[in-house]
């Protein structure tokens, strides 16, 4: 497995402990992302709160909190990270619905196909990676800037 994939976490909340460890167990086979599977969406907001991650799947329909609510919070607390959301029910209205509302990078139906999701994963990690260069780069930006601003006082300064 690639070195970076070992860096990368992954989130997971669902309800079904089967879908967990169907999802998790597979995931420890084919990659070698960090995965924090999560029954309860208020236990993975508290985690959430205080950890790193890189993407976060949910569940749509869960009895404490449905998956959307769960992931507009998650956005919330960290808008850049990719929101995937997983569902046994075709309903192509509340998928759009998702997408619009929370920002989802992805809206996967149940039963999933594992290559699909592989790939959906590597693409939101991907994806979670450039956003950080770019924010990176952007930092770099803005402190160049700062410096140049800087710089052009003092050289007004010294002629003044």
């Amino acid at each position: 497995m690639a070195e970076q994939e070992s860096e990368q976490h992954i989130v997971i909340v669902d309800d079904e402990e089967i879908v967990l460890s169907s999802l998790e167990s597979f995931l420890m086979l084919e990659t070698d992302y960090r995965v924090h599977t999560f029954i309860s969406a208020k236990e993975a907001l508290d985690y959430i709160h205080n950890n790193d991650f890189d993407l976060v799947i949910s569940d749509y329909l869960m009895p404490e909190m449905d998956g959307i609510t769960f992931l507009a919070k998650v956005r919330d607390h960290k808008p850049e990270v990719p929101r995937i959301i997983l569902t046994g029910y075709a309903d192509k209205e509340n998928a759009i619905k998702a997408i619009n509302e929370v920002g989802l990078f992805q809206y996967i139906e149940k039963p999933w196909n594992n290559d699909d999701l592989l790939i959906i994963l590597r693409n939101g990690l991907e994806r979670q990676k450039l956003m950080k260069k770019l924010k990176e780069k952007i930092d770099e930006i803005n402190q160049a800037y700062g410096d140049l601003q800087n710089i052009q006082q003092e050289i007004v300064k010294t002629f003044i």
